[in-house]
This record gives structure tokens, C-alpha cells and sequence, in this order.
């Protein structure tokens, strides 16, 4: 069975960067779709999808670049540049042993498997 367990969250300052880890465990990371979601509260049901990533090492994402997704032996890393408020949240961490394209990879509904979340704050 997959397990995810995320870590690095906490405060940052506006501009700050921030590098959040998803751990995994159960399935080869390489067979895995992973993807990371938002949400206002402890409430996955509210969350919004970020970015995912299937069997590629890494992808890099829209809103001018300051996500990037990626892979470091057997956790997924979702890194943050030039923060700002509106990142604030829980951030969950997702996974499916299938292989998902891009087109389905922002559902939710997709993914069996989550973690507990970590909570980023972005404020001055």
C-alpha cells in the first residue's frame, strides 16, 4: 500500500521560497503519478490542484515558473519561489500507483492515496 507523508512547511516571508517533500513509501517512485494540492484548512475536500508529476523526473509549472516538481530518490519535492500570501494553506501530496496524463493528473478524484498535509503561511 502506498503511504505519503509530507514535510517543510512553515512561516515564510513574502518573496521567500519554501521546498516541500513528499515521502513515499509502498510502490517505486518511478511507477507512481504524484501530484500536489492546496487547501484553505485541514479539509482536503476544499483543496486545488498545484502541480503533478508521473514518471518524468521533473516538471515545471505555469504562473511564471515558481513551482517546480520534482523527484529525489523516494520523495517527491514541490519547490516555491518569490512566495506571496495567497500560497498560504495546507498542502497534501497525492498518489496513484497508475499512470495519469496531464489532462487527468489535476483531479482529485483520481488519486487513492494522500498525505496528512503540512501547513505553509506566507506572511510578513
Amino acid at each position: 500500500q502506498l503511504q505519503l507523508v509530507e514535510s517543510g512547511g512553515g512561516l515564510v516571508h513574502p518573496g521567500g521560497s519554501l521546498r516541500l517533500s513528499c515521502a513515499t513509501s509502498g510502490f517505486p517512485l518511478d511507477r507512481l503519478t504524484i501530484a500536489w494540492f492546496r487547501a484553505p484548512g485541514a479539509d482536503r475536500e476544499e483543496s486545488s490542484f498545484i502541480m503533478c508529476i508521473n514518471f518524468e523526473p521533473s516538471w515545471r509549472g505555469p504562473d511564471g515558473g515558481r513551482f517546480t516538481i520534482g523527484k529525489d530518490k523516494n520523495l517527491v519535492y514541490l519547490q516555491i519561489e518569490n512566495m506571496k500570501p495567497e500560497d498560504t494553506g495546507v498542502y497534501f501530496c497525492a498518489g496513484t500507483p497508475r499512470y495519469l496524463a496531464a489532462e487527468h493528473c489535476t483531479m482529485s478524484h483520481e488519486y487513492d492515496y494522500w498525505g496528512q498535509g503540512t501547513q505553509v503561511t506566507v506572511s510578513s
